[in-house]
């Protein structure tokens, strides 16, 4: 049995009709076209699906879509304002060589900004932490380590 499901997609109120044991990720991809999400294992274990959800990193792949209704999600896609411009957390994984393949990227900068938001001062430890539940197969996290205290640097210095 169908459902609506009512949220904040991006800064953007959506209703969009969802079936009961549909993952968000496929509702995500799918009829809304956020196709920055990506699905690397589909069992919540390689982070590649991260998106935030009211303030948290949640692995879409094993997110109910009708959990979100009422809820607030940020995607990749929300992060660079109108789609025409980085983000300072983007900027900083393309500056600093935080990025190879990509595929990870999208869980990456999203678990990134949700521990910034929590932690703007982080340290080696606490990124560490911050990105446990994101794998990346290609760089070896010293560059990905490097873009976040990068970023950090950035947004403090703006406020």
């Amino acid at each position: 049995m169908t459902q609506i499901v009512s949220f904040v997609l991006n800064g953007a109120p959506v209703q969009v009709p969802a079936d009961p044991h549909q993952r968000l990720i496929d509702l995500l991809r799918g009829p809304l076209h956020q196709t920055g999400t990506k699905e690397g294992c589909g069992q919540g274990e390689c982070g590649a699906c991260t998106v935030i959800i009211d303030g948290r990193p949640v692995n879409a792949c094993l997110y109910p879509a009708p959990e979100a209704d009422g809820t607030t999600i940020t995607t990749i896609e929300g992060l660079g304002g109108d789609n025409t411009e980085l983000s300072t957390i983007q900027r900083a994984f393309v500056e600093c060589g935080g990025i190879q393949c990509g595929y990870c990227t999208p869980g990456m900068i999203l678990s990134t900004k949700a521990l910034l938001d929590r932690r703007p001062d982080p340290t080696e430890a606490e990124i560490r932490q911050g990105l446990a539940g994101n794998l990346c197969r290609c760089t070896g996290y010293v560059q990905i380590i490097e873009s976040v205290k990068w970023a950090a640097e950035r947004l403090r210095d703006k406020s």
